[in-house]
């Protein structure tokens, strides 16, 4: 069975975490778009918010509040979804939450508590998604990053996380294109946005940690997921920074070790104090709609690589009509002058 995806515009499309960064944006970009939304996170009076907010600019949004790493809360965000638009379309597993600390230093049971967000939340997340897509049709769309191939320290619990969204995300899809299911299976690896990743993640480190560089805007993210929501794409990397860290992780990974032991440390660390530990969004929400902090500088606002990826045959075109308009200059300087 061929694999056909509507138009964002006729499209109901659930996103988890959707108060914050990423999520925040995509449901703003969809909303604007013509989609009907299904808001999903933890903070309900965010969610309330949003729903109002996008119901303002026309948009049909429900929102649920839930945990995605209780299964029961993720079965009822379907189950709200088919009752209030008769199923949906595109699934993003975005939610997820982070650990700055050295492996020795994150407790076990903080290590666990994101591992039930970040994997066992996409674990539930798709397979609630597929049992429906697969008599609809439509796109599951899990959010990984670049750490998904290439591990980062002092955040290493979170890197194992993806590493394991990876490899559940590619099991998945081998298996539905087995059966020939309708369901489009995409994992998107971002570098560094600029969300509110540091400000929600729970520190153990002595100073306030920072986002390595370069750091994209969460609308570069944003536009890649609801490409994928309208095409069938394997994998997009967000950002060549992503795809050059992948690549080198994959080809020559003790020369990786090396560059990343000898600059990260330092990259993953502020000249700031760090804040109260418990200032996280670990067990709980914390502060929701923003997309970003609003503070960091030099972010970039589109990455070339993640549009040459996604339109390649835009991108084709603008190449060959700039070697036909450079030809057609390069003979208008030979021709000899009357």
């Amino acid at each position: 069975m061929g694999i056909h995806l509507k138009n964002v515009s006729e499209q109901v499309i659930v996103i988890t975490g959707a108060t914050s960064g990423i999520g925040l944006s995509t449901a703003r970009r969809a909303a604007a778009r013509g989609a009907k939304i299904v808001l999903v996170a933890r903070n309900e009076d965010a969610l309330r918010q949003l729903a109002f907010e996008l119901s303002k600019k026309g948009c049909e949004a429900i929102h649920v509040v839930a945990d995605v790493g209780i299964e029961e809360d993720v079965r009822k965000v379907a189950q709200a979804a088919i009752q209030r638009f008769g199923g949906f379309d595109t699934w993003v597993n975005n939610a997820g939450v982070a650990i700055f600390g050295r492996n020795e230093e994150v407790s076990l049971d903080d290590q666990r508590r994101l591992f039930q967000t970040n994997f066992w939340g996409v674990v539930y997340g798709s397979l609630v998604a597929a049992e429906h897509l697969k008599q609809r049709g439509g796109a599951l769309i899990n959010i990984g990053s670049e750490e998904s191939d290439c591990a980062m320290p002092l955040q290493g619990i979170y890197s194992a996380s993806k590493h394991a969204v990876k490899g559940f995300t590619d099991s998945l899809r081998l298996e539905l294109e087995a059966e020939h299911a309708p369901v489009a299976v995409t994992l998107i690896k971002p570098a560094a946005v600029d969300t509110l990743f540091v400000e929600h993640a729970k520190n153990y480190l002595e100073v306030e940690p920072r986002l390595p560089p370069p750091v994209y805007a969460p609308e570069v993210v944003a536009e890649a997921i609801l490409h994928a929501a309208e095409h069938v794409e394997r994998d997009i990397f967000v950002g060549a920074a992503a795809k050059l860290m992948s690549s080198t992780a994959h080809h020559a990974p003790r020369m990786l070790d090396r560059y990343r032991r000898s600059i990260l440390f330092r990259q993953l660390k502020s000249d700031m104090p760090a804040r109260n530990r418990a200032r996280n969004s670990l067990y709980g929400p914390g502060p929701d709609l923003l997309e970003r902090p609003g503070y960091r500088a030099n972010v970039f606002e589109s990455s070339l690589y993640t549009k040459a990826a996604t339109h390649p045959k835009t991108v084709m075109s603008l190449m060959l009509g700039a070697g036909i308009a450079l030809t057609a200059l390069w003979r208008m300087r030979q021709r000899p002058a009357v």
